[in-house]
């Protein structure tokens, strides 16, 4: 098998599991994987996580033209923009999360520092999140919104919408993004009772044991 095959099964598995944990739901979300050659591998528009498939996936070219598969994702405009703006990006995902979501509805988030620092898990897969504002699906305003980072975080919140995470591969991106809803579900949970978060010492531990992009 060729390592193209590999990570076209690798990302369809990966997005089932997401998908039948709940972490998102119907025709919602989308994935996508950096290819040996500089290409992309992206989830084809209107599909659903649970059922994937692998000889169907939109495949990009190192110039970014879709040279093969389905159409793809109309949230193109936030995947391309994590690839370009962050040179360790090897795969991106986006999910309509219900917890994640949820917190993002409640007043008093930190937008620069979506979610609280309850656990070490959280600062070190994900690091500081970006809520950024509404968009309606599909605008490339919320590229130009990521864009703006200027490369600074590997996770942003889209307000009433879901999470975007980058990571180094597939694996590691989902890995984050699923670290990020556990977090927001902690702190829904916790939300009102008093939960006492890492204090600033703690966390520049953790930051500086495990090296985590933080202040930026």
């Amino acid at each position: 098998m060729s390592a193209e095959a590999r990570l076209r099964e690798q990302l369809c598995t990966l997005a089932k599991s997401l998908f039948d944990r709940g972490l998102t739901h119907g025709s919602t979300g989308n994935i996508s994987a950096r290819t040996e050659d500089g290409g992309l591998l992206v989830s084809p528009t209107g599909t659903s996580f649970g059922r994937l498939d692998p000889g169907r996936l939109a495949r990009f070219d190192a110039a970014g033209q879709h040279i093969d598969g389905d159409r793809p994702t109309k949230e193109m405009p936030l995947h391309t923009a994590f690839y370009d703006t962050r040179g360790t990006a090897g795969a991106v995902v986006h999910l309509h999360s219900c917890h994640s979501v949820a917190l993002s509805l409640l007043p008093g988030v930190d937008e620069d520092n979506f979610l609280p620092a309850y656990t070490p898990y959280g600062i070190m897969q994900v690091g500081r999140v970006k809520l950024l504002p509404f968009f309606v699906p599909g605008d490339p305003a919320m590229g130009q919104a990521v864009r703006g980072l200027a490369g600074k975080r590997s996770a942003v919140m889209l307000a009433n919408h879901g999470p975007v995470v980058a990571g180094k591969d597939v694996e590691a991106a989902c890995n984050a993004i699923e670290e990020l809803e556990a977090t927001a579900r902690l702190a829904l949970m916790t939300r009102g009772m008093g939960a006492e978060p890492l204090t600033g010492g703690q966390v520049r531990a953790v930051v500086n044991t495990f090296d985590v992009e933080w202040d930026t």
